[in-house]
C-alpha cells in the first residue's frame, strides 16, 4: 500500500514538474511580444508628446515674432522651461499655456528629458534628407508663414537625395553634441535604442526629431 502511494505521488511530482515546463516554454514564446508590444506604446507616446513640443515651439516662436518683432534664433526658445511658461496673453497679465508638464517628459529615456535640436546642426540636416526621401524628394512646406521663414534660416535647403542616386548619411549617436544651451528648433530622445515602429521611416529613437519645421 505504502508504495502504492509512493508511486502515486511520483506520477503526481512527474505531472506538475510537466505542467510548470509547458508554462515556463510558454512565458518564453510570449515575453518577446510583450516586450515588443510594451515599446510600441511608449514609442506611440513619445511621438505624442514629441508633437506637443513640436506645436508649443511654432506657438512660441510665432508669439515672439508677432509681438516682439524678433525673428530667426532670436525668436526661439532656449529651455523647455520656457515653453512650460506659456506666452503671455496680449493686453493682459495672464499667461497662455502651450505644453503640458507630461509632454515635456521624454517616455523612452531613463533621464526622461528630452534633447533638444538646434538649428543648423547636421542631425537636423539628416533628418530634413529623411523626411524628403520618405514623403517624395521634396521638403514639406509648413502652412505658416513664419516656420517657412524659420525653415529657410534653420535647415540649408540640400538637393534632391533620390534624384542622384545617393543614400542619406545619418550622423553617428556617438558624436553627437549633448548640448543643451542655445535657442533650439525640434526635440528628439535620448534613447539610442533601435525602434519597433517607423517615424518618416526612420527606426531609431535618437533620430526622430519632433520639430514644426517639416509639419503641413
Amino acid at each position: 500500500m505504502g508504495a502504492q502511494r509512493r508511486s502515486e505521488g511520483g506520477y503526481t511530482l512527474v505531472a506538475l514538474l510537466a505542467v510548470m515546463t509547458v508554462f515556463a516554454l510558454f512565458a518564453m514564446a510570449v515575453a518577446p511580444g510583450l516586450q515588443q508590444q510594451s515599446q510600441r506604446e511608449k514609442e506611440k507616446e513619445a511621438i505624442y508628446r514629441g508633437e506637443q513640443v513640436a506645436e508649443a515651439i511654432r506657438q512660441y516662436y510665432d508669439y515672439r515674432a508677432a509681438v516682439n518683432n524678433l525673428r530667426g534664433d532670436q525668436a526661439l526658445p532656449t529651455s523647455i522651461d520656457q515653453l512650460l511658461q506659456g506666452v503671455p496673453i496680449p493686453g493682459g497679465s495672464k499667461t497662455r499655456q502651450i505644453l503640458r508638464a507630461s509632454a515635456a517628459r521624454d517616455p523612452l529615456s531613463l533621464e526622461g528629458e528630452w534633447r533638444v535640436i538646434h538649428p543648423r546642426s547636421e542631425e537636423l540636416i539628416d533628418f530634413q534628407q529623411a523626411v524628403m526621401s520618405y514623403v517624395g524628394s521634396v521638403v514639406p512646406v509648413p502652412r505658416d508663414q513664419q516656420m517657412v521663414q524659420l525653415q529657410q534660416l534653420a535647415v540649408p535647403q540640400i538637393v534632391n537625395v533620390l534624384n542622384t542616386g545617393t543614400t542619406p548619411q545619418k550622423s553617428s549617436s556617438s558624436s553627437i553634441s549633448d548640448d543643451s544651451s542655445g535657442p533650439f528648433v525640434g526635440v528628439t530622445s535620448r534613447s539610442r535604442r533601435a525602434s519597433v515602429l517607423t517615424f518618416y521611416g526612420i527606426e531609431a529613437h535618437d533620430q526622430w526629431i519632433f520639430t514644426p519645421l517639416f509639419r503641413n
